[in-house]
């Protein structure tokens, strides 16, 4: 599932000006996250013309435009406006003339301009798109950022996510989100989790009931999004099961198809989780920065083993 994105969340992310008031934008969808500098599009040249972007307009292609005849600039943007692209955004606040404009509300295609620079909007622009649109999947859990790392606890429920939260957030600390986190795609590398718009910053306590976290902590406790970095899964500690006690090789769960590094600690009375949260998260960044202690352990009982036996060659 993707978010809707349309042309009016646009104009209000950017603070766009509209040269096309009469067109309600409120109804034209935005359903594609890269974006289209129509340069060849301009000289004539519409195949595999990718209409149904949102097109961004430089200084390059303005300049270019200047210098077409009366005639020529009608033929074009006929056939550009055709396509019945999402908008087209005029950056660095260039502005067309009026005859591009009402080509634009004839075939009720949206003209907006940026005071940005071109690359810098372009660069902005992808990267929200890319945000909301990514396909997206709620889950039950808790996400913190704890040093850095996105880190997502899960577990059944009243297993102690939100209490080792509340811990963590008091040992400074940051939520992003309690009982619902919403997980976004942006790439094969890459996800991000975000709260839900009406429980954003709230932590469910049973006992207790609802607090709000910025309200008690303040904003430096609280976080909109954050990228998963690892997985933590609470579970309750079996007698008859074995644990992981080395590390060597790393556990993963899958979200959306990206796989992300899993832990599965075991809750027993008198553990301390946010002191183990906040251990596995200094841990995965010292495995990102190269260090891995079980394997530096591994390399030890290896040297140790092969070091020749003293003792034999002094007395043979």
């Amino acid at each position: 599932m993707a978010a809707k994105v349309t042309v009016t969340d646009v104009i209000k992310k950017y603070n766009l000006r509209s040269l096309t008031p009469e067109i309600n934008t409120d109804e034209i969808r935005v359903t594609r996250t890269d974006i289209n500098r129509p340069a060849l599009q301009l000289a004539g040249y519409f195949e595999h013309f990718g209409k149904e972007r949102v097109q961004i307009i430089g200084l390059v292609e303005y300049t270019y435009i200047e210098k077409m005849t009366r005639e020529r600039k009608k033929e074009i943007f006929t056939q550009l406006f055709a396509g019945k692209s999402p908008c087209v955004i005029f950056c660095r606040s260039l502005e067309p003339d009026e005859e591009i404009i009402q080509l634009a509300v004839e075939n009720k295609v949206p003209l907006l301009v940026a005071d940005a620079m071109t690359s810098d909007f372009m660069s902005e622009i992808i990267y929200w798109l890319k945000v909301q649109l990514a396909p997206m999947i709620s889950i039950h859990g808790v996400l913190v950022e704890v040093f850095g790392e996105g880190v997502l606890i899960m577990g059944e429920s009243g297993i102690g996510k939100s209490e080792a939260a509340l811990e963590l957030v008091k040992r400074g600390h940051r939520l992003v989100t309690d009982d619902v986190v919403e997980l976004r795609k942006i790439s094969d590398e890459t996800l991000v989790g975000t709260a839900p718009d009406i429980t954003r910053h709230m932590i469910e306590l049973r006992g207790i009931g609802i607090i709000d976290i910025k309200a008690l902590f303040g904003v430096a406790a609280v976080k909109n999004k954050q990228n998963v970095d690892m997985v933590i899964k609470l579970e309750e500690w079996s007698r008859d099961r074995e644990y992981d006690r080395l590390g060597l090789d790393d556990q993963y769960v899958e979200f959306l198809g990206n796989k992300v590094v899993c832990y599965n600690i075991p809750i027993r009375p008198g553990r301390n989780l946010a002191v183990i949260v906040e251990s596995a998260a200094v841990n995965s960044r010292q495995k990102k920065m190269g260090y891995n202690a079980a394997q530096e352990l591994y390399r030890r009982v290896q040297r140790s083993l092969e070091l020749p036996d003293l003792e034999d060659g002094m007395f043979p």
